[in-house]
């Protein structure tokens, strides 16, 4: 059995997975109360909006908000099960054995819950062009307490680079594994 590691890094690491997770569950658990609340409270926002500013024609896009706020859920939960896989091989890692096949198959699927991060973030985006239209509007009539930011990108070349680094990594663990379990065999 390899002897454990005592590295303040990976203690450091493993605390950060854990407050990340805790602060995903947090977010989860926050667009979970939030998603039904804004359906149903979007008849009340959009009379209060009418009496601020009844030039406004459209109504409220409460389901809209509501699309993006699930979206958000799904990001979240994703990252939640990302952290909780990094969590994991930081362990691995700390009992000085980090060439797992079990750690391979985390990094895949960190790799593809990061890529489905990203292209979540497309459907978003496209919902987030005309509640940026609608929070104009908004704020033209007269209501200056309306702020709703998006600069119609939506994509991040880091994340995209994290996803192929995490692939890589993947085979690098797969093939450390299997090295390791050839060296064993022979021994």
């Amino acid at each position: 059995m390899p002897k454990a590691i005592n590295d303040p890094l990976l203690l450091i690491g493993k605390i950060f997975a854990i407050i990340l997770q805790v602060g995903m569950a947090i977010g989860a658990v926050a667009l979970i109360i939030a998603i039904p609340t804004i359906i149903i409270a979007g008849g009340y926002v959009e009379a209060e909006i009418a009496k601020e500013a009844p030039s406004i024609d459209e109504p409220f896009p409460a389901i809209w908000i509501a699309a993006i706020m699930a979206i958000g859920l799904s990001i979240v939960a994703m990252l939640f099960v990302f952290f909780g896989k990094l969590r994991r091989i930081i362990g691995t890692v700390g009992e000085g054995d980090p060439f797992q096949p079990e750690n391979a198959r985390r990094l895949s699927l960190m790799a593809w819950l990061m890529l489905g991060t990203q292209l979540v973030m497309i459907p978003g985006a496209a919902i987030a062009i005309p509640l940026s239209r609608y929070a104009d509007e908004v704020k033209k009539s007269g209501i200056e307490d309306v702020s709703f930011s998006f600069d119609g990108s939506g994509m991040d070349m880091t994340a995209w680079l994290l996803v192929v680094i995490l692939f890589i990594l993947a085979r690098v663990f797969r093939h450390g594994a299997a090295m390791r379990d050839d060296l064993e065999g022979t021994v």
